[in-house]
């Protein structure tokens, strides 16, 4: 059962859907050579206070491409696990939420259907969907396949990526929180487009776009400058 509903109030439409699962996690060895992850991720248990840079207690092992406020939170949507369970039959990471290394997970909220700019109240907290999620081979070594069941590739095929979160008020969330979204996006960029276009290579092909994405204020700095370095090099 989809318990995601839309409700008129006020004029405007709100999402509501509950969590599933919150997440956080600490870096632990990931590969045997020094490398270290903080994927794996477990449910927490009782309320934790999400700042500006994410939730107390959780925490990235690269902080080059992890964290910051632009990636304060991961959600993945639960809505592709059957999807991927079909590619990877019987995987145990696949048997609840937090097999990408999601902070949160539902269901009803997918990429196609984001915006960017969409803005969340969760617990106190308020959100705003910031970028999509680029994939890395920390997937494939976490799911252990590569080559023709690559993850990361799939995830660049399919556009199955997760978005992140920015902190616009923080606050408290507790693991049984509901997400009820209180303003929509940008209109015509969602998630899914977003993503395609800066990562699905879609965008050497589409210059406009990308030019309109360089300017954009609400869509993560590092995509805004992935979108003028396609710009300046679209071979």
């Amino acid at each position: 059962m989809n318990t995601c509903f839309l409700a008129e109030i006020s004029g405007k439409w709100l999402m509501q859907t509950p969590i599933l699962t919150l997440n956080i996690g600490k870096p632990v060895s990931f590969r045997g050579d020094g490398e270290h992850s903080a994927i794996a991720k477990s449910p927490v248990d009782s309320p934790v206070f999400l700042g500006r840079t994410g939730i107390t207690g959780d925490q990235v092992a690269d902080t080059v491409h992890h964290g910051g406020p632009d990636k304060a939170l991961h959600h993945y949507p639960y809505d592709h696990y059957d999807y991927w369970r079909g590619r990877l039959p019987g995987h145990a990471f696949l048997k609840k939420p937090g097999a990408f290394g999601e902070n949160i997970s539902t269901t009803g909220i997918i990429e196609s259907e984001a915006r960017i700019g969409d803005r969340f109240r969760l617990g106190a907290a308020l959100i705003e969907i910031s970028h999509g999620r680029q994939p890395c081979w920390k997937l494939d070594h976490r799911f252990g396949v590569k080559g023709k069941n690559s993850v990361m590739a799939d995830i660049v095929r399919t556009g199955k990526c997760g978005f992140y979160y920015r902190v616009i008020e923080e606050g408290m969330v507790a693991p049984d929180a509901v997400m009820k979204r209180v303003e929509r996006g940008l209109a015509e960029w969602t998630v899914e487009c977003v993503f395609m276009l800066l990562i699905g290579g879609r965008g050497k092909k589409d210059p406009a776009a990308l030019r309109q994405l360089q300017d954009m204020e609400l869509l993560a700095t590092n995509w805004r400058e992935r979108a003028a370095r396609i710009l300046d090099n679209p071979g």
